[in-house]
């Protein structure tokens, strides 16, 4: 995590020597501030990585003797297969279009994003046998 601190930390000085540069050159403030924000955004997230390092134990990352294969390890559990994102999909397109036709089409799709969020958040808490 050392290494991305150090490269954050590096682009926010870029972005503020940007930023100062094009706000004397062009003066336009609208660009300017959002290079300040992007300039503010690295530099927090630089700090948050560079004070967590201190902190964590070394990563296969931040060793020079590391291999690939020293940072490999299980990623986490990945649901095989689920319909809900197509219901909440679908519920989704459906409300774009009740913004664009008429407000009336929310009706419809609020309990089809409803019905697909719940099913997603207990997709797991229904137990292995369904029969009963």
């Amino acid at each position: 995590m050392k290494i991305q601190g150090v490269m954050f930390l590096g682009l926010s000085a870029f972005i503020l020597v940007v930023a100062i540069l094009y706000g004397f050159w062009s003066k336009e403030p609208t660009g300017t501030t959002a290079l300040f924000l992007a300039f503010a955004l690295t530099l927090m997230i630089g700090f948050y990585l560079s004070f967590t390092a201190r902190r964590a134990d070394a990563g296969a990352q931040d060793r020079e003797d590391a291999d690939v294969a020293d940072d490999a390890g299980e990623l986490g559990f990945f649901s095989p297969h689920s319909w809900q994102p197509l219901s909440l999909a679908t519920g989704g397109a459906l409300a774009f279009l009740g913004i664009i036709f008429g407000w009336w089409l929310l009706f419809f799709s609020l309990p089809i994003i409803v019905f697909g969020l719940f099913g997603w958040v207990f997709e797991y808490y229904r137990g292995d046998d369904r029969t009963q």
